[in-house]
């Protein structure tokens, strides 16, 4: 059998070193496809755009030698034929596939608002994130002023790591929310005292229309300077699934029934940012967190099939929303299966180890699923996920 992982993040990794051991000795051969041999850590992309160097993970390394890595983008897919075609260095080449996992994630919609793809920096790609530190880093020299769009967890923990590291530019966030409004009230106290302790100026409630070349333009007509607009607002998938005929959502995620199996085309399973998740509470965000979980039960699925055994229902619930307020201080909010705020929070010093061990974890946890069984998320979501629920 040959099984093809489209997407080396957090969800594809973890997909193919989960299938290495599971199907170890059953003649199958797995292959992961991803653009570059780099792990990118996207729970750390905001440490890179704040001017932080982190360390290389190859991909190769993190998934051992029975998973052939192939560096290419994946150009299209022939569900009919079952084969991918790659760009690689060499050329155009095929690979077929009895069974596919589709792991490509998704990206910062730049196509949001007008003038972000022309005006604005991502966190989508390391390369861009480490040119826009380049900037930051010349414009200490004589001060500047940053603006990071969104109040999400991505967006404060830009927002708190560029003032940290960069006290002379002027950073301000805006939100069309109050920034962190998925968190309990203490835990929205802690991340707003961090904002007035480094100086980051708050516009929350406020719409932006347009980027321009130096500047925010907002409803109303009002207008923020920025020397560097970093856009952290809003997601997206790749294409290549409608393009191919794999039936997707609005926002292009994969269809899936409850194994996590795409509902137009059953060999083929989506994971991660990629696919529309359901629980019986309700959707599923993308995030390392779930994404993970959900890129180790496609593995399960498929050895399951193997064995002609029945393939189980993708369970999950979120467990906490982790977060960095600079590299001296973090938030940790406790949250229930369907991710809204517990009472329970940790901050300081405790959340900032707290935060670093989860960062650190994936690169861990991929050495140990290649060699045990162990469980790929911290929580399953106890009875709430035990109910039936109707895909999309």
């Amino acid at each position: 059998m040959n099984i093809v992982v489209l997407g080396g993040g957090y969800a594809g990794v973890m997909s193919a070193a989960r299938l290495a051991r599971r199907t170890r000795g059953k003649g199958v051969s797995i292959t992961l496809v991803n653009p570059s041999e780099l792990f990118v850590e996207r729970l750390r992309m905001h440490q890179v755009a704040a001017g932080h160097e982190l360390a290389h993970h190859r991909i190769p390394d993190l998934l051992g030698n029975r998973v052939v890595f192939v560096q290419g983008c994946a150009k299209a897919i022939d569900t009919v034929g079952g084969e991918v075609t790659v760009s690689a260095a060499g050329g155009m080449r095929a690979l077929p596939y009895d069974r596919l996992v589709y792991a490509l994630g998704s990206s910062t919609d730049a196509g949001i608002v007008p003038g972000v793809s022309d005006h604005a920096y991502t966190l989508n790609d390391p390369r861009l994130a480490r040119r826009m530190a380049l900037r930051m880093a010349a414009l200490d020299e004589i001060g500047g002023t940053i603006a990071v769009c969104g109040g999400g967890l991505t967006g404060i923990e830009a927002a708190t790591e560029i003032a940290e590291n960069h006290p002379a530019l002027r950073v301000t966030l805006i939100s069309r929310q109050r920034p962190g409004w998925m968190m309990g009230e203490k835990a929205r106290a802690h991340v707003i005292a961090a904002f007035a302790r480094l100086g980051v100026t708050v516009l929350a409630n406020a719409e932006i229309t347009k980027v321009l070349p130096g500047a925010v333009a907002l409803a109303g007509g009002e207008t923020v300077p920025a020397d560097v607009c970093l856009w952290t607002a809003g997601v997206r998938s790749p294409a290549l699934a409608a393009e191919s005929g794999i039936a997707v959502d609005g926002g292009g995620r994969v269809l899936v029934d409850a194994s996590l199996r795409s509902q137009s085309h059953p060999e083929i399973y989506a994971v991660g940012d990629a696919a529309a998740v359901r629980q019986a509470w309700g959707p599923i965000h993308g995030t390392s967190q779930s994404g993970m979980p959900s890129g180790a039960h496609a593995a399960d699925c498929i050895a399951r099939e193997m064995s002609g055994k029945k393939v189980r229902p993708f369970r999950f619930g979120y467990f906490h929303q982790p977060v960095s307020l600079g590299r001296e201080d973090a938030v940790i909010q406790f949250v229930r299966h369907d991710d809204s705020p517990r009472h329970w929070y940790l901050r300081g010093k405790a959340a900032v180890a707290y935060k670093e061990m989860i960062s650190r974890s994936p690169i861990t946890m991929y050495g140990w699923v290649r060699r045990y069984p162990l469980p790929a998320a911290l929580s399953k979501g106890g009875r709430a996920t035990r109910k039936p629920f109707m895909p999309l």
